[in-house]
């Protein structure tokens, strides 16, 4: 970004690029009836003679507040037992209200879950369709089956019930299969019939790399397994940068959302323009999402929302971390941020991804690096919190080059492999060349390859360049290489050769010394004994990993 261009708030961090600017019963009692039927405002009754299309619009659902809805879901609670009785249910049912929804006719659709002698009951759910005049008009069943079993003793002990649940995972080509809960016993009457059941979850990860949560059902008197399903839903996008792509989305209503339930509930919003508040949440009918090309709104939605899951995920796998701040819950991000805004910037205020749409909104800053150096912005923050200038500036951003680059490789896609570059698919500079080089960082024409005493007067950009190098030597060290198709060739700053211990370890290596030695005001001095610390602790301070720090620092200048 040039000096003279608008800049956000000090707050945010930007991905900076060198002379160009870079988110619903039946009642127990007429007083419930009564307040089902005209407990919330409604659309006038269609009139003899209306329209079809009138009369369909007095089919669909009303928006209710949280305070209306939460009205219906008490009165359809206080009236469970007396529905009970209607529907001449067992002695031993319950049923369980789960959603109400009021359709503009008057007409309530009670949603319930069963119970059985206390257990759940899978496949029992059903729907109670009420008329605005408090008349059951239909009944909806998951099942038609009497809802009975022998015993509700188990012959099978619950560690076998997990034990099958895992393999079951595993077989299904699952990734660190682990058991989220312990096994809960439940009757399975979603088919045939009802049987005494264990219901086990798998949590770790599928066999493409999305989050899993794999109910396992297993017959409590057998052992025998009765039916798995995968909890964690996923939509189709077809990116801009990453081909077509799978995203963390949920169902509301009849829409889908960009909102990923798995990944701590990470959202994507539409600023369609502006440059203040969320904007709005994303939504599509059919869960395919984006045309591939700039000019479909959903498609820079597709780049960040994936980009925002791997980078999720490589904290959850790679770091061991829940989330960016390690309490689980997720960040969100916005695109389409003003006019033609050539940028991309973490903001800690909102703890919030922003990006622009690139010169002529032709070339969204929405690519995997770029996801993963925005949200490591917020991990810096949340761990050493380095200040954003000088050489604690240039540490900040170096490290989200690092992480962003990490996040790449850990993606594994196609469409965008891992590489040593920045930015390297969003044409920053115009000219199709990449943001920033980490293997010879002044190719970028402003970067610095070495540290010297004057480095940290350098914009943040620029004066991360030592610790991106200081990375790209430790990773696949000194001289020619070429990797994934592209072409490196590395000098240092002394002419020794530096022999790399490779990404994976590297990248512990720089966490570590974040997360644990790293503070606010870490210079480059002080980020080399932070990084010998953290491969002393890791492998050993006699170790290669220990000496290749030592060697890669002592590459770029600094001992």
């Amino acid at each position: 970004m040039s000096p003279a261009s608008p800049q956000p708030p000090t707050s945010e961090r930007e991905t900076r690029v060198t002379r160009i600017s870079r988110s619903q019963r039946i009642a127990g009692s007429i007083a419930v009836a009564a307040l089902l039927a005209t407990g919330v405002s409604t659309l006038s009754a269609p009139s003899a003679g209306a329209s079809p299309t009138t009369a369909t619009v007095g089919a669909q659902a009303l928006a209710l507040s949280s305070n209306q809805h939460a009205d219906l879901l008490r009165a359809a609670a206080a009236g469970t037992a007396g529905t009970a009785g209607e529907l001449s249910l067992g002695s031993k049912e319950k049923l369980v209200v789960r959603d109400v929804i009021k359709d503009a006719n008057g007409t309530t659709h009670t949603r319930y879950e069963r119970t059985y002698d206390g257990l759940p009951v899978l496949g029992g759910d059903l729907v109670v369709h009420t008329a605005k005049s408090g008349s059951v008009s239909g009944v909806t069943k998951a099942t038609k089956a009497t809802i009975k079993v022998a015993s509700t003793t188990a012959a099978v002990k619950p560690a076998a019930a997990q034990q099958k649940a895992l393999s079951a995972a595993k077989s299904a080509g699952a990734d660190k299969a682990a058991t989220d809960n312990a096994p809960r016993k439940v009757v399975w009457a979603a088919t045939g019939k009802p049987t005494l059941a264990y219901e086990t979850v798998i949590g770790g990860f599928q066999d493409d790399g999305t989050p899993s949560q794999l109910h396992v059902v297993t017959d409590a008197a057998t052992g025998k397994k009765l039916s798995q399903w995968q909890a964690v839903k996923t939509g189709t996008g077809n990116s801009e940068y990453s081909g077509k792509v799978t995203l963390g989305t949920t169902k509301s209503g009849s829409q889908y959302q960009l909102n990923d339930a798995a990944r701590g509930g990470h959202k994507t919003y539409n600023l369609n323009h502006g440059t203040s508040g969320k904007g709005t949440l994303f939504t599509d009918a059919d869960d395919t999402w984006g045309t591939g090309t700039p000019s479909n709104a959903q498609t820079a939605a597709v780049d960040a929302h994936y980009g925002a899951a791997e980078t999720w995920d490589f904290y959850k796998n790679v770091l061991k971390r829940n989330g960016i701040a390690g309490n689980g819950k997720a960040s969100y991000s916005r695109v389409h941020y003003g006019n033609s805004y050539v940028n991309a910037f973490w903001d800690d205020s909102c703890f919030c991804m922003t990006y622009g749409d690139g010169s002529g909104n032709a070339d969204p800053l929405t690519a995997i690096d770029v996801a993963g150096h925005e949200m490591s912005h917020g991990l810096t923050a949340a761990t050493a919190n380095l200040n954003y200038t000088g050489e604690s500036g240039g540490l900040n951003e170096a490290t989200s080059d690092i992480f962003g680059t990490a996040v790449e490789f850990y993606a594994n896609n196609a469409s965008d492999p891992g590489d040593y570059l920045i930015g390297e698919k969003i044409n920053i500079n115009g000219d199709g060349t990449p943001l920033r080089y980490m293997d010879k960082p002044s190719k970028d024409g402003g970067s610095a390859d070495y540290w010297s005493s004057g480095v940290g007067n350098k914009d943040v950009h620029y004066s991360s360049g030592p610790a991106n190098h200081f990375f790209y030597l430790l990773s696949e060290g000194s001289g020619k290489k070429t990797i994934n198709g592209v072409t490196y060739d590395s000098p240092t700053s002394n002419g020794s050769t530096v022999t790399g211990i490779g990404r994976d370890k590297a990248i512990q290596i720089w966490y570590k010394a974040l997360s644990t030695y790293m503070t606010s005001t870490t210079n480059y001095a002080a980020a080399r004994q932070a990084t010998l610390k953290a491969a002393g602790d890791l492998y050993g301070t006699t170790s290669t990993e220990y000496k290749a720090v030592g060697a890669a620092w002592s590459g770029i200048n600094v001992k």
